[in-house]
């Protein structure tokens, strides 16, 4: 193109003609070296800005990071929506995914994967700030109603809090929800001081910062979200009441392009009123323990629980064509693998709705996908290897990109793993066994199975748990 791009010199010199003695003789060497210049007008010598957009605009997104070190103009490039306007416009967006886990110290991060290089990142920290009139809330007349069962430990966790003010200072994350809209993530909501916290925040992956948005109406821990219609809904999930913490069936919707929230009508539960006593419906609370897009309508299953009983009601539907609910079909409700509150495992794929049932075995699990027109669920893939660690809040994660369903859990060593399965060429017959690579968590010779299920990434995060991950497309 004409130049040599270097971060060695600071300043731009044109070539240079130097004399040189050796052995008696007189030679003259000509060296060239045009560095690049921090104060130059363009982004890189000779080319126009549009250009030189268009060349940067097809390097991989995990070139991007070293790239913003070459001059202030490539930071202000790489951070810009211009540039990711035109790697939209030219199809070179990349789905990545981002997870996150908690450490022994119940603290939380964030991770990066690219599937295709397979490189991990990790995101700056989460600010550890609330609002500043939710923090000054304090533990007095705090009473615990448990949310979920023993096999996400939400409740025990709930509990160690009690009493320990420097882990509730240092906590206010406890509890949040997550999700992903706009090619943003969201967390939203949680404990601080065990009291529920209305806040958002939102990470943008091009600017690499995390910065507050408007809050929720409400504060809510273990809500539950979705995205329609690039916007994004909560449902659910706790809040602090006078008597303690208190199940909602509120729900709300924010738009990112205004930065505003709006009231969705609130779920009414009608299945909840079917409960045949009148002690059972004051006993057991009604509680959403899902919500996914489907659609265009968001499905959200329910229960109704109180510590250590369950009893599932089948679930909802919202649509935002009449901003109103209706009845689950009772095939899809009452079938909706993962019988257990709050583990309603499930994701889209090329347009079909799957979930993962884990109840099988502690040391396998089935996907399951809805046939809409028979109204119920179908195993399509017979056996997912996913190793026992049952004491896990989360052991096992469902999400979907590249058009194939992975299942994130944990291998025999502890490592995070990242499965991966093509299930398309599957639908309609169910698999009794899965073959799995080399590199995966198990080996499986049989000749008979026809799924290959592969680890495409892993990582040694120690003795961090899951969490939840989302999948952003940029």
């Amino acid at each position: 193109m004409g130049g040599v791009l270097s971060l060695a010199g600071p300043k731009c010199r044109t070539s240079d003609y130097n004399e040189m003695l050796n052995n008696g003789s007189c030679k003259r060497q000509k060296t060239s070296s045009i560095f690049y210049d921090e104060e130059s007008p363009r982004l890189v010598p000779f080319l126009p800005d549009e250009l030189s957009i268009q060349i940067l605009a097809r390097l991989p997104r995990s070139c991007y990071f070293n790239m913003r070190l070459v001059s202030r103009k490539w930071k202000t490039t790489f951070e810009s929506a211009e540039l990711f306007k035109v790697r939209k416009e030219f199809g070179l967006t990349e789905e990545w995914l981002y997870v996150l886990i908690k450490d022994e110290a119940d603290k939380l991060s964030w991770h990066a994967l690219d599937p295709l290089s397979r490189n991990w990142q990790r995101l700056p920290p989460m600010p550890n700030v609330v609002c500043a009139e939710e923090s000054k809330r304090g533990l007095s007349g705090l009473w615990l109603w448990n949310v979920v069962g023993p096999g996400i430990k939400i409740a025990e966790v709930i509990r160690s809090w009690l009493g320990q003010k420097d882990t509730l200072d240092q906590m206010p994350f406890g509890g949040c929800s997550i999700g992903a809209v706009d090619g943003c993530l969201y967390v939203l909501g949680g404990f601080s001081r065990a009291t529920t916290v209305r806040c958002v925040w939102r990470y943008d992956p091009i600017l690499n910062e995390w910065s507050k948005m408007t809050s929720m109406s409400i504060g809510r821990a273990y809500c539950k979200t979705s995205i329609l219609n690039n916007k994004l809904y909560v449902v659910g999930g706790v809040s602090q009441g006078r008597g303690g913490l208190t199940p909602l069936q509120s729900a709300e919707v924010f738009d990112p392009c205004m930065g505003t929230w709006s009231d969705v009508p609130s779920m009414p539960f009608s299945r909840a009123q079917l409960v045949p006593t009148a002690y059972l419906s004051d006993l057991l609370k009604p509680i959403a323990t899902g919500m996914t897009s489907y659609m265009g309508r968001l499905f959200v299953p329910q229960s109704l629980y109180s510590w250590p009983f369950i009893v599932d009601v089948g679930g909802e539907i919202y649509d935002p064509e009449t901003n109103s609910w209706t009845d689950m079909p009772t095939g899809m409700g009452e079938g909706w693998p993962a019988r257990q509150a709050g583990t309603k495992l499930s994701v889209v794929v090329d347009g079909e709705l799957y979930a993962f049932d884990p109840s099988t075995s502690p040391d396998s699990g089935k996907i399951k996908v809805y046939d809409q027109k028979e109204d119920t669920w179908k195993v399509v893939i017979g056996k997912v290897p996913v190793a026992d660690f049952t004491e896990s809040e989360s052991p096992y994660l469902l999400t979907g990109f590249h058009g194939k369903i992975h299942v994130l859990t944990k291998d025999a060593n502890h490592n995070i793993a990242v499965m991966q399965a093509d299930v398309q060429d599957n639908l309609g017959s169910p698999l009794s066994s899965t073959s799995v690579s080399a590199e995966s968590l198990h080996e499986h010779s049989d000749s008979s199975e026809t799924v290959v299920w592969k680890v495409i990434a892993g990582k040694d995060f120690g003795s961090a748990e899951l969490v939840g991950c989302q999948v952003l497309d940029i």
